[in-house]
């Protein structure tokens, strides 16, 4: 009906434990879901897709960051497979790749108020975890941004600046509610969960990536792939993803990204039969 010009593609599954659980649903939001609002926005003649992406795509080590780089290569082919087919006017696809957002949903500052405020103790995975940050408005500026710098095909990573150690947080939110650290509120130390890694990757070393003339907004050099072959693929994990036959779901991602490495997860054994 009002045929929009622009779409914003932000809707997934995020929670890390949780996807590592249930597979086939990250595969039916994340890569199905995103296939379904770009062959759309094709067929309503939308000007630009613009897709959010997450830092967990980059050499994934877990299903929800592997369901993410999947819909990454789906958008990024379509676009040059329309642009080789259609010599009139096409939609373009931009992706934007960036690490937390400080207050979005299940954010870790809300978790850590909640947990000082119930007198304790404050729970992190580990001592030595770190995560990049950056507030709601500066990721919805560099998301307008890149969507209005991209010409089709990118996929933006943007400078999150210095790394935040979590354990560091949580110390300096309780001294900010004028406790003491393992005194008034203890820490604890719950281990990794199910996928997760110690650091996240943003490729944003100078080697892979390529400049803009945006001081934070990168693009990434990523290999690409030949549509006809991802589209073959992707109907396949919609298969299997609806079966429920999540170790074969599992399997296709790895084909899929080959630099899919399970940490810490019951998908491990898979790795280790190639």
């Amino acid at each position: 009906t009002f045929r929009p010009q622009f779409v914003f593609h932000a809707a997934a599954y995020k929670h890390v434990p949780m996807m590592e659980n249930n597979p086939s649903e990250a595969i039916l939001t994340n890569v199905i879901g995103t296939k379904n609002i770009a062959d759309l926005s094709i067929k309503y003649e939308v000007d630009k897709f613009v897709m959010i992406s997450t830092d967990k795509a980059v050499k994934p080590t877990n299903i929800m960051g592997a369901s993410k780089r999947i819909a990454e290569i789906y958008v990024q082919s379509l676009h040059f497979h329309n642009a080789k087919a259609l010599s009139q006017r096409h939609t373009r696809f931009i992706t934007t790749r960036f690490g937390n957002v400080l207050g979005s949903n299940g954010s870790v500052i809300p978790r850590f108020q909640k947990q000082i405020e119930a007198g304790g103790p404050v729970t992190v995975t580990h001592k030595d975890i770190i995560r990049y940050f950056m507030t709601i408005p500066e990721a919805c500026s560099l998301v307008l941004e890149a969507g209005c710098m991209g010409y089709g095909g990118e996929i933006y990573i943007f400078d999150m600046g210095k790394p935040i150690k979590i354990y560091d947080l949580a110390c300096r939110m309780i001294s900010l509610a004028g406790l003491k650290v393992n005194q008034d509120i203890k820490i604890v130390e719950t281990g990794l969960r199910p996928g997760e890694k110690l650091y996240e990757e943003l490729l944003n070393d100078k080697e892979r990536t390529i400049a803009t003339h945006h001081k934070k907004i990168m693009i990434a050099k990523v290999q690409t792939y030949e549509f006809d072959e991802v589209s073959k693929s992707v109907d396949l994990l919609k298969e299997l993803a609806e079966s429920d036959n999540n170790t074969q779901l599992v399997a296709q991602m790895k084909l899929i990204v080959p630099e899919y490495r399970s940490n810490n997860s019951q998908w491990e054994n898979l790795d280790k039969q190639e």
